[in-house]
């Protein structure tokens, strides 16, 4: 019987410093595993820390083997499954570039305020809208653009928090 595959939201506390994320994602390629998004940021500068969000793809043993493998690499200070936490928030932000007309433009205002988005620039033969969100909402967003002339997209990657008052690493 087949392990069915699942997506987990991975949050990596690591030491900021050069080398790192080809630490973290030559472990991925090194074991086929796959990387959906990846994210990353400066949390601490005092303690140089930063945070990784992976966003990533296994069945559950496949997982708990990544979970592993983190945990063993020296800069690596806590790794978290937002999967296991009780409840987590997880965001993108997108932006998309529609090349329109007048009338396409008011359509594009349409859509982007059933979503929530926001038009960031307008000019005579285009606009950029962006969008925070889940991932399906974001997937749902591109498809009611693309009919309209959608020519470019830029996605940040997940980042994730778990609720309550626990905190990854302490820090």
């Amino acid at each position: 019987m087949t392990e069915k595959q699942e997506t987990h939201t991975l949050a990596v506390l690591v030491d900021n410093e050069a080398g790192v994320l080809a630490k973290i994602a030559g472990l991925f390629s090194a074991r086929g595993y796959n990387i959906q998004s990846l994210t990353v940021a400066e949390v601490d500068a005092a303690a140089h820390l930063s945070r990784f969000t992976i966003k990533t793809t296994g069945t559950p043993r496949v997982i708990q083997q990544i979970k592993l493998q983190l945990e063993k690499l020296i800069p690596v200070h806590a790794v978290a499954d937002l999967a296991d936490s009780e409840a987590y928030f997880s965001r993108e932000i997108i932006l998309v570039k529609v090349l329109c007309n007048n009338e396409i433009k008011d359509k594009v205002k349409v859509i982007s305020e059933d979503f929530g988005a926001t038009v960031l620039d307008e000019k005579t033969d285009s606009m950029i809208v962006e969008l925070v969100g889940e991932g399906e909402i974001l997937k749902d967003f591109m498809t009611k653009l693309a009919p309209l002339g959608l020519i470019e997209t830029v996605r940040s990657g997940a980042a994730g928090m778990a609720l309550g008052s626990g905190v990854l690493g302490g820090a």
